[in-house]
C-alpha cells in the first residue's frame, strides 16, 4: 500500500523481483544478467513513464484506515477503546476480508477543533488511508470534509452531529450515528408535548451549537414555539462568562432551557446554575441534549455534589435496541480495558458513541470486503493541484487521491446490516434509518427513562417498531421529577423580575358604563363588571395560581386615554391591563392581546322618527324568485287537480275556456281556503291537503314579514350609515378617550373640527337631542357594546346602516408573554362551556328598548328557505300524476278486451281518458245501445259458425 511501492511485472502473474546489477562485469553471467534487465526494463516501460501512480491488483494484506479522535473527552477516549477493539475483532475473524488485515492508524486531536487541530489532522491525511473515521468534532468535520473530498476518501463520522454536514455539500462525507435534526425533533416534541411556547437556548457558539439550534428553532416553529433568545458562548469558556449568560438569561421571562454545549462544560454550567444562581429550583426546566446522558454512562465517578446539581434535569440518549451483540460487547467491556491496562480508578463505561464506533469499523470492513470482490483495487494517485504547496511543515504534495474512493464511497452508502447500535442502512439523505432517542430524567443517584421519542411515533411510554408504528397514538411520557423535588409540571415562564411580588393589572377609572369597569364602593381595589368578571374567571381556569393587584388609571372626572393606559406596559410600570380594551392593529405593535371576549364593531346611532310607508311595500316580503315560484305552483297545483278530477267530477268539466278559468280560480281561492269546488278523487284530496298547508305556510310567513316590514319603516333618520355622515357636514359625537376618534379622522378622512368629544351617557343624550342646530351632533360614532346599553332605555334613538368595523374586547398583555396565550386558552374554555354567555346576560341584557327594533332593512324572503315545501308538494303532484297513470293503463286495458278499438291505440287512449267514468261503466255492464249492439253481431256470428260445423 505504500505510494513509492513497485507495481507488479505487467508480463507475468508473478509479482516484481528487485533487480541486483553485480559489482564485475566483465563476466559471462553479468553479461546474462544484462540481458535479464533490458527484458524487464522493455516489459515495466509504461510503468517507469508514468512514475505517479502505484497500484494493487490482488487482494492487499494490509488496509491503512484512519482515525481522528480527542483522547481526554468523554467520547474520545470510549470510541478509541472500541475502535481498537473493533478492528481487533475484525482482523481475528478470516471470514470478513478474506485475509486482510486492517491497519488503524489514529491522530489525537487534542480537544481542539480550532485552526491547529485542524493542521493537526491535516497530517494525519498525508498518509495513503482509504478511509478516515472521524473527526469527532463537527467544527473540524467540516474542514476535514473538504479535504476528503480532494482526496476522494471517504470520512465516516461517528460521533459528528452538526445536522447541516450533508452528502450533497460533502459527498465522501459519511454519518455513522444520528443527526443532530433528529435530536432537535425531540427536543421540539419534548416542549409541545408540556405545552411550553417559549425556550431559551444556551449553546456553543461554533458550527455545531449554532447550527443545532437553528435547527431547534424550526422544529419549535412546526409546533408553533420558539426559541425566546439565544445565549451563545465562546467556544473558549470561562466560568466568568457562564454566570454572565445564566445571570441574563435568569432575568428573562421564559424558565425553559434547551443546554446544547460540549461535555466539557455542560456540568459546569448546571452546577453553575444550581449553586450560584439558584435556577435549580421550582418552575425552572433544564433539557439537555445527549452529552449529559454520554457523561453520565461514561463517568461512573461523578461526585454526589455533581449529581444533586441536576437533579430534575431532562435529558436525550440515542436509542440503542437490545440485542446479542450489545450483550456480548457490554459483557467484554471491563475486560477491553483491563488488557489495556486502564486501572481500576481510570476505567469508564461505554456510552452510546462507543457503539456507533464499533460499528463503524465492521461497516468499513464489510464495504471493503465487497469492494475488494468486485475488482477494486487499493491505488493511490499525485494531485497535481497540490504540488505547487512543496515544502513546508505541512506537505501537502505528499496527500494521495484514492483512486477507488468513489466506488467505495458508494459501496457504503448501500450498506444494510446489522451492527452493536441495531440497524446499520442509509436513507437518500444519508441519514441512520429508523433515528430514535430515550428521554431521561436525572433523579437521586442515577437516572430514569419516562419514555422514547422516534420520527415515526413521536413520544411514547413503550418504544415500538418503527415499521409498525402507529402515525395516530397519542404523545405521552411517564411522569418527571422536576427541579426542586416536585411532580408538578413547570408553567415553563416566570414575569421577568417578578421576585414574588403581585401582578399589577391596570383598569381604566372611566365614568361612564359602569357594567363594564366600576370600582365596587367602600373598597380601595375591589373592581366589578362584565370585564372584571370575565377577567376573574378565566384566572380560575389556569393551571397555575396568579396574584395580582388591580392599579386604577385615571382621574375619575373624565375618560382616561386607552392609548396612554397600554403604553405603561411598555414602560414597565403595569404588568396587565383589563377592561374594555379594543384591540387594534396600532394597539398589537404595543402589546399582546388575549382572545377577544366580546365582539364590538363601531356603529352610527342618531335620532329616528315616523315614516310613511311605500306604495309597493305589498311585495317587499317575498324576493320576485320566490313571487316567481309560487305563482307557478298555484298553476301547477291546480292543473293537477283538473287532470285528477275531470273524469269523475263535474265542476271540472265543459268548455276548454271553462276548464281553464276553474284552474285559475280553484288555485287562487285556496289561498284564502274559498275555494267551492267539490274534490271527490282520493289522489285529488292527496294533493289539496299537501297544497293547502304549504299555502297556510306561505301566507303565515308574508303575514309576519310583511308586519316586521311595516314596523320597522315606521322609524327612519336622515342619517342612512356612516358613508353618508362622512360625505355630509354635519358634527359627529365620539367617546373622549377611545380609538374611534384616530378612526375617523385616520381612516375616513374626517376633519377634526367637525369632531364632538363627549365623556358621559348624559352628554351622548343631551347632543343626539339638540342636534347640529342647537350646538349638538347629528350622530355619534361608538363602539356596538356601548351603544346596545345606551339604547336599551331610550327607543327615540337608533343604530343607521351597518357596523362598518369588526373588532373586540381583550386583556393586554406585555408582547411575547405566555400569560396572554395561557388566557386566551381560558377564555375560549369560558366560551365553550357557557360562562361567558351568562356573565354577558348578568351584566348587558337589557329588555326595557331593543336597539335591534330599529335597525332599519328586514331581510326578505328568499326562495332557499321554502325549498323544503316546494319539493314536498311537487313530489306529491309527481306521484298522484303517476298513480292515476297506472290506473288509467289498467282500466283502459280492461276497456279494451271488450270493445274492439275502432282507431289507433293511442287516439283511443286518449278517448277513453277524456269520458266520463260512468260512461265506461256502463259499457262495460252492456247497457249502453253501443255495447249491446256489438254483443249482438258477435252473437249472430258465433250461431253461424255453430249451424255450418253442424
Amino acid at each position: 500500500m505504500n505510494r513509492r511501492r513497485p507495481p507488479r511485472f505487467p508480463c507475468s502473474s508473478a509479482p516484481y523481483v528487485p533487480i541486483l546489477i553485480p559489482h564485475r562485469p566483465n563476466t559471462v553471467k553479468s553479461t546474462r544478467n544484462m540481458l535479464w534487465l533490458l527484458a524487464m526494463l522493455f516489459c515495466n516501460w509504461p510503468f517507469i513513464r508514468t512514475g505517479t501512480s502505484s497500484t494493487v491488483s490482488t487482494r492487499p494484506d494490509v488496509v491503512n484506515i484512519g482515525a481522528l479522535l480527542s483522547y481526554n473527552s468523554s467520547i474520545g477516549k470510549v470510541a478509541k477503546v472500541a475502535l481498537e477493539t473493533a478492528v481487533e475483532d475484525v482482523n481475528s475473524n478470516p471470514a470478513v476480508l478474506n485475509g486482510t488485515k486492517l491497519n488503524l492508524k489514529m491522530q489525537d486531536t487534542k480537544l481542539s477543533s480550532g485552526f491547529l487541530g485542524i493542521v493537526e489532522a491535516s497530517r494525519f491525511m498525508e498518509n495513503e488511508t482509504v478511509a478516515i473515521i472521524g473527526p469527532q468534532h463537527s467544527v473540524m468535520a467540516h474542514v476535514i470534509s473538504h479535504i476528503a473530498n480532494e482526496l476522494q476518501v471517504p470520512l465516516l463520522s461517528f460521533a459528528a452531529t452538526d445536522p447541516t454536514l450533508n452528502s450533497l455539500q460533502f459527498p465522501y462525507f459519511v454519518r455513522t450515528t444520528q443527526s443532530d435534526g433528529f435530536q432537535m425533533a425531540a427536543v421540539a416534541d419534548i416542549v409541545g408535548y408540556y405545552e411550553w411556547r417559549d425556550v431559551i437556548a444556551i449553546y456553543i457558539d461554533d458550527d455545531h451549537g449554532r447550527n443545532g439550534v437553528s435547527a431547534l428553532g424550526d422544529k419549535l416553529a412546526e409546533k408553533r414555539c420558539k426559541i425566546s433568545y439565544k445565549a451563545p458562548m465562546s467556544p473558549k469558556l470561562s466560568s466568568v462568562e457562564i454566570t454572565r449568560t445564566l445571570v441574563k438569561v435568569n432575568s428573562m421571562d421564559s424558565r425553559v432551557f434547551i443546554l446544547h454545549i460540549s461535555a466539557t462544560w455542560g456540568l459546569e454550567v448546571l452546577i453553575n446554575a444550581a449553586r450560584e444562581m439558584n435556577m435549580m429550583r421550582r418552575e425552572y426546566v433544564w433539557i439537555a441534549t445527549d452529552w449529559l446522558s454520554t457523561v453520565l454512562d461514561t463517568e461512573s465517578s461523578l461526585t454526589s455534589a455533581a449529581m444533586d446539581s441536576i437533579q430534575g434535569v431532562l435529558t436525550l440518549r440515542m436509542h440503542i435496541p437490545d440485542s446479542e451483540p450489545k450483550k456480548k460487547l457490554f459483557s467484554r467491556w471491563n475486560n477491553i480495558l483491563t488488557a489495556s491496562n486502564y486501572t481500576e480508578n481510570s476505567r469508564f463505561g461505554l456510552n452510546t458513541y462507543g457503539m456507533y464506533a464499533y460499528d463503524t469499523v465492521w461497516l468499513l470492513a464489510h464495504s471493503l470486503d465487497e469492494f475488494l470482490n468486485q475488482g477494486g483495487n487499493i491505488s493511490f494517485s499525485n494531485d497535481t493541484s497540490l504540488t505547487e504547496f512543496q515544502g513546508g511543515r505541512l506537505q501537502f504534495d505528499a496527500m494521495s487521491i484514492f483512486d477507488g474512493g468513489n466506488k467505495l464511497r458508494d459501496i457504503i452508502s448501500r450498506v444494510n446490516t446489522t451492527g452493536v447500535a441495531g440497524k446499520l442502512e442509509f436513507t437518500s439523505e444519508g441519514d441512520l434509518v429508523h433515528p430514535a432517542y430515550e428521554v431521561i430524567n436525572v433523579i437521586g443517584t442515577g437516572i430514569r427513562t419516562i419514555g422514547y421519542w422516534s420520527n415515526s411515533s413521536g413520544l411514547s411510554v413503550n418504544f415500538s417498531d418503527p415499521d409498525k408504528h402507529n402515525a395516530n397514538s397519542k404523545q405521552q411520557l411517564y411522569g418527571v421529577i422536576w427541579p426542586g423535588q416536585t411532580t408538578q409540571k413547570p408553567r415553563g415562564w416566570a414575569f421577568s423580575n417578578n421576585n414574588g411580588r403581585q401582578l399589577r393589572v391596570g383598569v381604566p377609572n372611566r365614568i361612564n358604563y359602569p357594567e363594564f369597569v366600576s370600582q365596587i364602593e367602600n373598597s380601595d381595589n375591589s373592581y366589578g363588571g362584565f370585564c372584571i368578571d370575565v377577567f376573574n374567571a378565566a384566572k380560575e381556569e389556569l393551571p397555575y395560581a396568579v396574584q395580582y393587584k388591580f392599579v386604577p388609571y385615571g382621574d375619575g372626572h373624565k375618560n382616561p386615554v386607552t392609548s396612554d393606559l397600554l403604553h405603561m406596559i411598555t414602560t414597565g410600570a403595569l404588568d396587565a391591563v383589563v377592561g374594555d380594551i379594543t384591540i387594534t392593529t396600532n394597539r398589537t405593535k404595543m402589546v399582546d392581546f388575549t382572545q377577544p371576549f366580546i365582539e364590538s364593531g363601531l356603529v352610527v346611532v342618531a335620532p329616528v322618527w315616523k315614516l310613511n310607508s311605500s306604495a309597493w311595500a305589498f311585495l317587499r316580503p317575498f324576493t320576485p324568485m320566490m313571487w316567481c315560484a309560487t305563482g307557478v305552483y298555484f298553476l301547477l297545483v291546480g292543473a293537477v287537480l283538473w287532470i285528477l278530477e275531470r273524469r269523475t267530477n263535474d265542476e271540472f268539466r265543459g268548455p276548454p275556456r271553462r276548464q281553464f278559468v276553474t284552474i285559475i280560480w280553484f288555485s287562487f281561492s285556496t289561498l284564502f281556503f274559498s275555494h267551492k269546488e267539490r274534490i271527490a278523487s282520493t289522489l285529488g284530496r292527496f294533493v289539496l291537503i299537501i297544497w293547502l298547508f304549504v299555502v297556510l305556510i306561505l301566507n303565515s310567513s308574508y303575514t309576519a314579514s310583511m308586519t316586521s316590514i311595516l314596523t320597522v319603516e315606521r322609524l327612519s333618520s336622515p342619517v342612512k350609515g356612516i358613508e353618508s355622515l362622512v360625505t355630509s357636514s354635519e358634527p359627529i359625537g365620539f367617546q373622549r378617550g377611545s380609538f374611534s376618534e384616530n378612526y375617523l379622522t385616520d381612516e375616513l378622512n374626517i376633519h377634526k373640527s367637525r369632531l364632538v368629544p363627549l365623556n358621559s351617557i348624559a352628554e351622548y343624550e343631551k347632543a343626539l337631542r339638540d342636534g347640529p342646530s342647537k350646538g349638538g351632533v347629528a350622530a355619534v360614532v361608538d363602539e356596538r357594546a356601548y351603544m346596545e346599553l345606551f339604547l336599551s332605555t331610550r327607543c327615540e334613538f337608533g343604530i343607521v346602516g351597518q357596523e362598518f368595523t369588526k373588532m373586540g374586547w381583550g386583556f393586554a398583555f406585555p408582547r411575547d408573554s405566555p400569560l396572554a396565550i395561557d388566557m386566551s386558552t381560558a377564555i375560549l374554555t369560558l366560551s365553550e362551556n357557557g360562562v361567558l354567555q351568562r356573565l354577558h346576560d348578568k351584566w348587558l341584557t337589557r329588555s326595557a328598548c331593543s336597539s335591534e327594533g330599529t335597525k332599519q332593512g328586514v331581510d326578505r324572503l328568499q326562495l332557499q328557505s321554502f325549498w323544503g315545501l316546494f319539493i314536498l308538494c311537487g313530489s306529491v303532484c309527481l306521484l298522484a300524476l303517476l298513480f292515476y297513470l297506472i290506473k288509467m293503463i289498467r282500466e283502459y286495458t280492461r276497456h279494451s278486451r271488450q270493445i274492439s278499438p275502432q282507431s289507433g291505440r293511442l287516439r283511443s287512449f286518449l278517448s277513453f281518458v277524456k269520458e266520463k267514468e260512468d260512461h265506461h261503466h256502463e259499457e262495460a255492464e252492456g247497457k249502453s245501445p253501443k255495447a249491446q249492439g256489438q254483443l249482438g253481431i258477435r252473437g249472430s256470428t258465433v250461431m253461424e259458425e255453430c249451424m255450418e260445423r253442424s
